[in-house]
């Protein structure tokens, strides 16, 4: 439980969440819904995502998109539509995309002569450019993204989580050698995922390798990031993938090398979605609604009015005045005609990170409420040191959201020395066991338990960069 949760009035409250202990897909659920984060679409598994949501997913966006940048990377667009023929080149992608695949027959009235897919990733697509952009060693490295809508066919959706229609960005590069390949894939698993996962979201994530059975389909080797959310389940939060030649050989993407020789290039391709929502709600979420970092928060801070009053309006509105000239994201919550307690409730779940309440009885000792949203702290504070205590507290909060996280990870994280003992650990956190003593069969003997492994790493955390290091370590855990 978190801090917030242990100082939470009893859970019979009248229109409470469901305690995310008794049931915590429920609550899950209740949070996007009465957090007003997003609403299930006409069509089973799609989503419409509302402002709140949206906007958290803006600022998730940029902070991505400006990492991405950094790493040398340029904006494009391609099609929604792929044709059938286009996924069939590469025979192991097809393979692991076809159950999920939305397929469009007919169009304009008529049958198409070729069926068209709804993009499930865009390798295929955007590789059929590559073959045509890249002639030469100094066309490389070629570093792509795209920001768009995919659709997979989801058979169990949950909002955020899995949705046959989502959003994203996908990167996809082509390099002269390997050694540059893995390199970039790295540096986009640290330096982009890593970094807005830790820095931006305040979720630590363990980053490693997939084993082959869990490895994106048509890749050589997939690195990933895992959080654990505060049910003690894993959530694959972004990918990075090595592509090898095995897309650069399908749709012909050759270079001349500067001796003049024909060379196959190598690949990567990269993504994280709108999953990362997913990943704030569960990761830092009580049992009173959201808990939002200020670097993600739509507003920073409310001014909640408490009565209509001329000397109440006259405080709010310079408190909301000063900070927005700070800089910071604020609104003046003068609703009067609605209720305090329940406009105080819908600020909380929307996991607004302070709330500064002004009312007449506090103004007449010459103070103002300071609350404080992960806490849930109340303090008087003077009105003349208001905007320096909220500056102070935005400042402190995603430390403390980050470090909570950790710690909970961290006590939710066992070493094994078996499989047995790795699925009773899984059941409910994560489980480390040495890759030697998973043995062939391990990954079966987990699945049975609807447990798989998360992630390779060395020992000390750090990633691994042959599959046959002798130390090799999996994390195992339950998943979304």
């Amino acid at each position: 439980m978190t801090p917030a949760d242990t100082a939470a009035a009893p859970a019979a409250r009248k229109g409470a969440l469901t305690p995310r202990a008794e049931d915590f897909p429920r609550w899950y659920q209740e949070v996007v819904a009465r957090a007003e984060l997003a609403d299930n679409g006409p069509v089973r598994g799609t989503m419409v995502i509302r402002p709140w949501g949206y906007a958290i997913w803006e600022r998730l966006q940029a902070a991505l998109d400006e990492r991405i940048k950094a790493a040398g990377a340029e904006n494009a667009y391609f099609p929604l539509f792929i044709p059938e023929s286009y996924l069939k080149l590469e025979a192991e992608h097809v393979e692991g995309f076809s159950p999920e695949l939305a397929v469009v027959t007919h169009a304009g009235g008529r049958q198409l002569d070729e069926p068209v897919i709804v993009r499930p990733t865009s390798e295929t697509v955007i590789n059929s450019f590559i073959a045509k952009w890249v002639q030469s060693y100094r066309d490389l490295p070629l570093l792509l993204n795209q920001w768009a809508n995919v659709v997979r066919w989801e058979l169990r959706p949950r909002v955020f989580l899995r949705t046959s229609e989502f959003l994203w960005q996908e990167g996809h590069t082509a390099h002269a050698t390997e050694a540059e390949a893995r390199d970039y894939a790295l540096e986009i698993l640290a330096d982009v995922y890593r970094s807005t996962m830790l820095d931006v979201a305040c979720v630590p994530v363990l980053t490693g390798h997939k084993t082959t059975r869990e490895r994106f389909a048509g890749a050589t080797r997939t690195w990933t990031c895992e959080g654990m959310m505060g049910d003690g389940k894993s959530l694959q939060m972004g990918t990075s993938h090595e592509l090898g030649q095995n897309f650069a050989k399908a749709f012909g993407i050759q270079f001349s090398d500067a001796q003049g020789t024909q060379q196959y290039a190598w690949q990567t391709s990269w993504g994280a979605s709108t999953r990362l929502i997913g990943a704030i709600i569960m990761a830092h979420g009580d049992d009173f609604g959201l808990r939002l970092p200020p670097s993600l928060a739509p507003l920073e801070v409310v001014v909640v009015m408490v009565k209509d009053d001329d000397d109440v309006r006259r405080e709010a509105a310079h408190l909301v005045s000063t900070l927005t000239e700070l800089g910071h994201r604020v609104r003046l919550d003068d609703r009067t005609d609605t209720g305090f307690g329940r406009r105080s409730v819908e600020w909380e779940l929307k996991g607004v990170p302070v709330r500064v309440e002004v009312g007449p009885r506090d103004l007449a000792e010459g103070n103002v409420t300071l609350v404080t949203r992960h806490t849930r702290q109340k303090a008087t504070v003077p009105l003349s040191g208001a905007v320096g205590a909220v500056v102070t507290t935005l400042g402190d909060v995603g430390h403390e959201l980050r470090a909570e996280a950790l710690e909970f990870r961290l006590g939710h994280t066992v070493a094994v020395a078996t499989v047995d003992e790795a699925i009773e650990a899984g059941e409910t956190g994560f489980a480390t066991i040495a890759l030697a003593a998973l043995g062939d069969d391990g990954e079966d003997r987990l699945g049975a338990h609807a447990i798989t492994v998360r992630c390779l790493q060395r020992p000390d955390g750090g990633l691994a960069e042959h599959d046959d290091e002798d130390d090799l370590v999996a994390v195992v855990g339950r998943s979304y």
